[in-house]
């Protein structure tokens, strides 16, 4: 019977891929299956699979379909008691993943938990969050971002407060590298595939939490993670991100939530359009407003 399901979501990550599928050869419990869900990659990462990775079972689509769907597709072939969703990205160290399974085996309340993700260089990345308020889209963002980017709000989402050398409970993990219990995702297309690829982690820990399972962050299992785990602070005003962040509010704060949204993101857009308007002025070079005011107009239409 398999224990564990690994399941790596990935679109051009040939190099990456293979340098994460190489850490897992020596980290992973008895009995477990590498599930890689390939988003239609157009840098060899099939031929690559295929040819130097025989014992990865390997799903492949012909469009991307974006990392909650392909993640759903790994899930659904999964066929452990505990599926690990890892990012392309990282690199396990040591008994990290052995640490995850055992502490799942020995802590029935969990239905989830994550390792330390490192950068090369050994820093910390912090990248758990608390469930976002209705007061978030007001701040992130916002012109009030850049005016006060030490608030209160901003402090409280990124869990400025968390403390990364003690193991304990986290509201929002990140599924860079999130274990979980396959029992606790109950629906067999556990992540919301409105929510194309951003707030997945923050829709799936809420319902986890919301069906009494808890999430912990294990301070001694560590990965090297070699990218960012969470957007910045906003690197666009619209397109995919405030698209899947209306989804999100809209889903679990309601209708009228998502006017809220739309309603911080178009002061956001007046903002930066007055702001390259008053730098035209000053005889500063141009940038285009066309791409940003475009993708607001598709944005409203949501």
């Amino acid at each position: 019977m398999t224990q564990l399901s690994v399941v790596i979501p990935s679109w051009n990550r040939r190099q990456s891929l293979r340098a994460c599928i190489e850490s897992l050869k020596t980290t992973l419990p008895l009995s477990s299956e590498i599930i890689i869900v390939d988003n239609a990659s157009t840098d060899g990462t099939v031929r690559m699979v295929m040819e130097q990775c025989p014992h990865v079972r390997l799903i492949k689509n012909a469009t991307n379909l974006g990392f909650a769907a392909a993640t759903n597709q790994g899930i659904a072939a999964a066929r452990g008691a505990y599926v690990l969703l890892l990012s392309p990205e990282v690199e396990i160290i040591g008994n990290a993943i052995r640490s995850m399974f055992a502490f799942l085996e020995q802590n029935l309340r969990y239905g989830a938990c994550t390792p330390r993700l490192l950068d090369a260089d050994g820093t910390t990345q912090r990248v758990h969050m608390r469930f976002p308020t209705l007061w978030t889209p007001l701040f992130v963002g916002t012109p009030l971002e850049r005016v006060f980017p030490d608030a209160r709000e901003l402090r409280r989402l990124c869990a400025d407060d968390f403390d990364y050398d003690e193991s304990r409970d986290v509201e929002v993990a990140s599924t860079t590298c999130l274990l979980m219990r396959k029992k606790a995702l109950k629906r067999s297309r556990p992540l919301d595939e409105e929510l194309w690829l951003h707030y997945n982690a923050i829709d799936l820990c809420r319902r986890l939490w919301e069906a009494s399972w808890r999430v912990r962050y294990l301070e001694d299992a560590c990965v090297y993670h070699h990218g960012s785990a969470i957007p910045g602070p906003l690197e666009e005003f619209t397109g995919e991100y405030q698209e899947n962040r209306l989804a999100y509010f809209r889903k679990h704060h309601g209708q009228a939530a998502g006017v809220w949204v739309k309603a911080c993101v178009t002061w956001s857009v007046l903002d930066t359009c007055v702001r390259e308007l008053w730098h035209r002025a000053q005889g500063n070079p141009e940038e285009s407003l066309s791409p940003i005011w475009n993708s607001f107009q598709v944005f409203m239409k949501h």
